[in-house]
């Protein structure tokens, strides 16, 4: 099977079950501490459903991996928290922020622990379905800590950031998604995307040694 159309099978169920998880985990840690919006709407699930975002979940993914990027990631529909309910202020904020990269950090690692385990071969589906796994949870982990508005780097950045620097990073979450692209394109022109890329291929490296980007 040709290897991009094998890596397309391969990156829809991988990445909405990453997705699935990292806005379940978010609505989870959010019901826990004190706000059942998101409980409500139906977010504490696994079904992908409720948390599919047609641009952010499928397109962008899909054209990084068609484009032949080494690295992939997305973004599912925000779930929804008020977090002024939330127990511990900006903490509990920061809280069910961190949890949802965590969680694909905790994703990457055990992808990693297979693929190491198993060693599979090079070009075969198992291989595609772990490093998909492996590229694409370490990406959502780097790209949602990145603390800009309204990733979810950002609210642990709110737990303790002077008034001057939250008044900011309110007013660029405002512009919403908008604020993401600007992010983007700052990375891919600036130059400071390339550390942020440094980090990704040395998370990969260190977890699965032997995979090959």
């Amino acid at each position: 099977m040709n290897e991009t159309i094998l890596g397309l099978l391969v990156l829809v169920p991988v990445l909405l079950i990453s997705m699935a998880i990292h806005e379940m985990m978010h609505a989870f840690a959010s019901d826990q501490l004190g706000d059942d919006t998101a409980r409500l709407l139906g977010r504490v699930s696994l079904n992908p459903l409720p948390h599919i975002d047609p641009i952010w979940t499928v397109a962008v993914p899909l054209l990084l991996l068609l484009s032949g990027s080494p690295f992939l990631f997305g973004a599912a529909k925000p779930v929804p928290v008020n977090f002024n309910r939330l127990k511990y202020g900006q903490w509990g904020g920061a809280i069910v922020g961190a949890i949802g990269p965590i969680t694909n950090l905790v994703l990457a690692i055990f992808a990693a622990f297979l693929f190491n385990q198993f060693n599979p071969e090079l070009g075969s589906t198992f291989y595609t379905v772990l490093k998909i796994s492996i590229v694409l949870n370490i990406g959502l982990f780097v790209f949602n800590m990145i603390p800009w508005p309204p990733l979810d780097g950002s609210r642990v950045l709110y737990a303790f950031a002077p008034r001057a620097l939250k008044q900011f990073m309110e007013s660029v979450e405002s512009i919403g998604i908008a604020g993401i692209l600007l992010l983007v394109f700052f990375l891919q022109f600036s130059g400071f995307g390339n550390p942020v890329g440094n980090l990704m291929v040395n998370l990969v490296h260190n977890l699965a040694p032997s995979l090959i980007l």
